[in-house]
């Protein structure tokens, strides 16, 4: 590499890096003041554990020697012992979409989760579920190879993590809802931000690392030729999906927010993900639009089935995930089926997307009993009303003067 992919690659880095903080402001903004610094460790938290078990073995797990192998050997670079400088530069950023996909999972148990078995629950499912997951996507495995491994197929497009990411994380946050149950107020309009302007920087500095997240693995190619076609489908479709959400909104409730808006923000920026280098800029702006429309639509559905996914991983990272992957079997370029291609593409997209978050909900789902069952995921009822802050961590995310004089 020369010095501009090597420049390119470490400001990447800690661009995507930059987003887990984003998620602990956007995520900490939309809890109730009681909960601001649970909320927000379980983001610092996962960006802690799993850095320290990327380095150890979950980058050696993260590729494989062929498309049957489940995950690789924790043991084939240990440590990172035994890497050079560009491989070593290489596996610090795949340890921030790492870190970033399970602290995505915490926004479904807001309120109520106790922090060492989130603690537990983070490191094992990394270990089970992100770990081969991106060796299967992007390390070598069957999903990578999944077009000639049916004879013929085009190979799943997936550039930055639809699957990986988003779909793994919001069938993983999907189950833990289920796992922990409802808060205990439970119904639409009871739970309302406390902080809507940290909502908003925690979207501002999401929206900025993932000009990182999809463009960031471009330092890889010599001469980063797809970078330009990235950027623009980073910021066209998240700009659009703003513009689907609040449209939505407001013939829904009559209002267009702030929230939504952040909301929609985020619901375009994971549907772009694994499209980024395979739309033009106007198919790009079209997913936008239906992503933050149908986003905007899908998070009520937990108040129609009655799951309490308390900041709505499911309704915007799994269901804009899914749009975005399926969406390349429709209008990628030169195989989508409207774009000279067939029904090839959407097969294939269908098959990675569908199993990825089949095997992301059972193992996460059984992770979840299993910690419940032994060690107690959640926290009391009563604890629950008096703030979680105060209960699990010993402090409050405000401190008002007249109570600090007391």
């Amino acid at each position: 590499m020369d010095s501009g992919q090597l420049a390119w690659g470490i400001t990447a880095t800690a661009l995507v890096l930059l987003m887990t903080p984003g998620v602990a402001f956007f995520y900490g903004g939309l809890v109730k003041a009681k909960s601001v610094v649970s909320m927000m460790m379980m983001s610092f938290g996962a960006l802690a554990l799993v850095g320290v078990l990327w380095v150890l073995y979950g980058f050696s797990m993260a590729a494989v020697d062929g498309p049957l192998q489940f995950a690789g050997s924790p043991f084939t670079a240990f440590g990172l012992e035994g890497l050079g400088n560009e491989d070593l530069l290489g596996a610090a950023f795949g340890a921030t979409f790492a870190i970033i996909t399970v602290a995505l999972i915490s926004g479904s148990i807001a309120d109520r989760a106790r922090f060492g078995p989130w603690m537990v629950f983070a490191g094992v499912w990394a270990t089970l579920v992100y770990f081969p997951v991106a060796a299967w996507v992007w390390g070598g495995g069957w999903i990578l190879e999944l077009g000639d491994l049916l004879g013929g197929f085009p190979s799943v497009i997936d550039y930055a993590g639809g699957t990986a990411v988003h779909i793994n994380a919001g069938a993983a946050a999907l189950a833990l809802a289920i796992v922990l149950g409802r808060r205990v107020v439970f119904q639409k309009g009871a739970h309302k931000p406390h902080n809507v302007p940290l909502v908003l920087l925690g979207a501002a500095l999401l929206w900025f690392g993932w000009f990182g997240f999809n463009a960031g693995a471009e330092f890889l190619a010599e001469g980063m030729p797809g970078v330009g076609l990235i950027v623009v489908n980073t910021l066209g479709a998240t700009a659009a999906a703003i513009l689907g959400w609040m449209v939505v909104e407001k013939l829904k409730d009559g209002k267009a927010t702030a929230v939504g808006a952040a909301s929609g923000a985020v619901s375009g920026l994971v549907a772009i993900t694994p499209a980024c280098a395979n739309l033009t800029p106007g198919f790009a702006l079209l997913l936008g639009v239906v992503a933050g429309a149908v986003s905007a639509l899908a998070v009520d559905l937990k108040f129609k089935l009655g799951y309490d996914d308390s900041l709505d991983v499911v309704g915007i990272h799994l269901v804009a995930g899914m749009i975005g992957t399926l969406y390349l079997g429709f209008f990628a370029i030169d195989t989508g089926l409207f774009t000279g291609g067939d029904f090839g593409q959407l097969v294939v997209q269908a098959i990675a997307a569908f199993a990825v978050l089949l095997y992301s909900f059972v193992v996460a789902l059984v992770l979840g009993f299993a910690i419940e069952k032994t060690m107690g995921f959640r926290i009391t009822s009563e604890d629950e009303v008096a703030g979680i802050d105060t209960i699990v961590h010993g402090e409050e995310g405000y401190q008002l003067e007249e109570d600090a004089r007391v």
